[in-house]
């Protein structure tokens, strides 16, 4: 039998089992919380519920960015939320983010608590916040948005799609493989050719439209996201290439990378982080994970 024709879709679905794959645990065509936990809450203005998964990273870049750049009303505390444990469906997670993914934000500072959900739209809202990492200049401005939208419309393709098929499905199907590394080959030629004329995605300044590519497809380029470089030939992409690299020179960026992470090296990882000197504790070989 065929791959195209192993599965006739019946007249109308039904979740009767699961999808399988990894994260099948977890998956179902209904929203809302599945238990009551109230989310704590520390110290900060800012409170971050999150995972280190690219989405996730793309906000504690940010924070850790703004932080550096000497906002001290940028200060937050991230907690963690093991997704693979259910913690987004908990009623305040919900009442966060009512999609129940990761990130969500909570900004304290004001007369009342403000939440903030999808992480283009919490980059868009520090930014602004902040008049920090977003262009002044309308046509830079512009651009900047343009990338970031790109980014919340383009990622899905390569984790919902490639990733999922490549890493992540319980079985393998050629098809499915082929659709989205296309896509994903595609992707990665549309910022190779831009970032062959520009420093970075908004042209000379750096901005949250970089804080949200990077995580995915910086990624990707340094074969840390589905062990997939070889297979997609990242390497043949020598201006994403170029760029990847000088972002994670950072140090704001480094210390991104780790909150909220719970894989890899042990010493890559702060699960949670409550205050600057929680990375104190690490040593800067750590840093350079």
């Amino acid at each position: 039998m065929s791959e195209a024709s192993a599965y006739t879709p019946p007249k109308i679905w039904q979740w009767d089992k699961e999808s399988g794959g990894r994260f099948a645990n977890i998956n179902r065509p209904i929203a809302g919380p599945t238990h009551d936990k109230v989310l704590p809450v520390g110290k900060h203005p800012l409170q971050l519920y999150s995972l280190g998964t690219p989405n996730g990273v793309k906000v504690t870049m940010m924070l850790e960015e703004l932080l550096a750049l000497g906002h001290p009303g940028a200060e937050y505390d991230a907690w963690l939320i093991r997704i693979g444990d259910g913690d987004q469906f908990g009623s305040g997670f919900v009442g966060a983010n009512p999609n129940s993914k990761i990130p969500a934000l909570v900004d304290r500072s004001g007369a009342k608590p403000r939440r903030v959900f999808e992480s283009g739209a919490i980059l868009l809202y520090l930014a602004e916040k902040f008049a920090a990492f977003l262009p002044t200049d309308p046509d830079k401005r512009t651009e900047a948005l343009n990338w970031l939208f790109w980014q919340m419309g383009a990622a899905p393709y390569l984790g919902g799609g490639f990733g999922h098929f490549y890493a992540y499905a319980p079985a393998k199907f050629e098809y499915a493989i082929d659709r989205f590394a296309m896509e994903t080959k595609r992707q990665l030629d549309v910022l190779d050719r831009h970032l062959a004329e520009n420093e970075y995605m908004a042209g000379d300044e750096y901005s949250i439209a970089d804080m949200a590519i990077w995580p995915w497809y910086g990624a990707l380029a340094k074969g840390v996201l589905y062990g997939a470089a070889e297979f997609l030939q990242v390497q043949d992409y020598a201006h994403v290439n170029r760029w990847t690299n000088a972002i994670a020179e950072r140090p704001a960026v480094k210390r991104g990378r780790m909150v909220n992470r719970v894989s890899g090296e042990p010493s890559s990882q702060l699960r949670e982080r409550h205050d600057a000197s929680d990375f104190e504790t690490k040593t800067q070989d750590k840093l350079e994970a």
